[in-house]
């Protein structure tokens, strides 16, 4: 059994460093690489994203006015009748807590119960909210539902600049 004890990296692992401005020569002079002349071709002769030659720049030039509710926004975790079905037995109390220990719900956001699938099994809900189908279904099966609506987020502060006006 021979072996081969020749050691060495694959082709094109190791590339050699670009080296720039050693004259005409090493194929990398004049220039070095930066075109012909201008802004970009000089130490420093960065510009920033959006910049349009000194011209006022399209994001200044367009008004930015009025209100994104974004901040806002309820955010909830969906989880449908049919997947509670297979993962709870009957009795058993379906909240945010047991939604999350049976990998059905992550433990921040608030869970909304909603009516996909079939749905048999008398349960008892405690969750945020319930589509109107759902708390049908869950009442029909003989299970009992308790909504625990979360608490509004807290209001993002907003950086309101003082001006030297008169009030």
């Amino acid at each position: 059994m021979a072996h081969d004890f020749n050691l060495h990296a694959p082709a094109g692992a190791n590339k050699r460093k670009k080296i720039l401005g050693r004259g005409q020569g090493s194929g990398r002079g004049t220039t070095s690489g930066k075109g012909n002349k201008g802004q970009k071709a000089r130490s420093g002769g960065k510009t920033y994203v959006g910049f349009e030659g000194g011209q006022m720049p399209l994001y200044r030039r367009l008004a930015h006015r009025g209100f994104s509710n974004y901040p806002f926004k309820k955010e909830w975790q969906i989880v449908n009748l049919g997947e509670i079905e297979k993962f709870f037995e009957a009795g058993e109390i379906v909240d945010l807590a047991s939604l999350h220990k049976k990998g059905l719900a992550k433990s921040s956001e608030p869970v909304k119960v909603l009516a996909n699938g079939d749905f048999s099994k008398k349960l008892s809900f405690k969750v945020a909210a319930a589509s109107a189908g759902a708390k049908e279904k869950i009442e029909k099966a003989g299970g009992d539902i308790t909504l625990n609506p979360p608490l509004p987020k807290a209001r993002p502060k907003v950086n309101k600049k003082k001006t030297g006006g008169k009030k």
